[in-house]
């Protein structure tokens, strides 16, 4: 196993079209995990929500997240990070990341569809700012 350095780190988050798996905390303290759609914004992971879903809310409350994204093909690798959060709900803001954000995961052909749909009211842009990475490749090596 070794350790990513920063430009593999962020080759590997923006390839393909690999989920993020979402960790917040619920007011009561439980874990809520969920797979969100992401791109990157610097060194930043950018994803949309809605405001009222139980990740909206934890992300709002709390201002923290976590956010895993591994490969699952041998000999595997993943990239785990910790961060604030900051929300946005400018309308702009939503289309100018939506579409990106759409067109990765639907394809040229499809992303202004989604894009329209997403970067609507009651949607948040949500930007993880790492405080904590943790990534590395060739773990069954």
């Amino acid at each position: 196993m070794a350790r990513m350095t920063p430009d593999q780190r962020r080759a590997f988050l923006a390839a393909g079209t690999r989920t993020a798996k979402l960790a917040t905390t619920r007011t009561d303290g439980r874990p809520h995990v969920a797979p969100v759609w992401f791109v990157m914004g610097g060194d930043d992971g950018l994803f949309m929500t809605g405001a009222d879903t139980v990740k909206g809310r934890n992300l709002r409350r709390t201002g923290q997240a976590a956010l895993s994204v591994d490969d699952e093909t041998p000999p595997y690798a993943f990239v785990l990070v910790e961060g604030t959060v900051r929300v946005e709900t400018d309308p702009d803001v939503l289309a100018r990341w939506a579409l990106p954000i759409s067109a990765r995961y639907m394809g040229d052909d499809r992303a202004e569809e989604y894009a329209r749909r997403n970067a609507v009211p009651g949607e948040l842009l949500i930007r993880v700012h790492p405080t904590n990475v943790v990534a590395e490749t060739g773990v069954a090596d």
